[in-house]
């Protein structure tokens, strides 16, 4: 059974950071890509960030480019999410997803595996 469990959200002020983390049991990351998605209430489901299986590829919502970094480590088997710069945009539940393939991309029906998720709140 595979599992994908988020944490490393809660509350922080417009500016700061927080870094999530996505733990991954029952699959092995290293032949998958891995992806960020969030959800705002009365919204769809939104990509964030994806990571191929090497973590030599990245792509970025514009929304977080240049403020968000996706990496991984294999070993570990765990996906990560620095967010820096939060504004009160991105709160948000932030899901951690894997991908059908060694590449990940922006569309969440390619993902096959998701976490609950986990509350990031961004106070102005």
């Amino acid at each position: 059974q595979v599992q994908l469990v988020e944490s490393g959200g809660g509350l922080v002020q417009a500016g700061g950071s927080l870094m999530l983390s996505c733990e991954v049991s029952g699959r092995s990351i290293s032949n998958y890509g891995m992806g960020w998605f969030r959800r705002t209430p009365g919204k769809e489901r939104s990509f964030v960030a994806t990571i191929s299986w090497r973590g030599d590829l990245s792509r970025y919502a514009d929304a977080v480019k240049g403020r968000f970094t996706i990496s991984r480590d294999n070993a570990k088997n765990t996906v990560y999410l620095q967010m820096n710069s939060l504004e009160p945009e991105d709160t948000a539940v932030y899901y951690c997803a894997s991908h059908r393939t060694r590449i990940g991309n922006m569309d969440s029906r390619q993902y096959d595996y998701w976490g609950q998720g986990t509350q990031v709140t961004v106070s102005s």
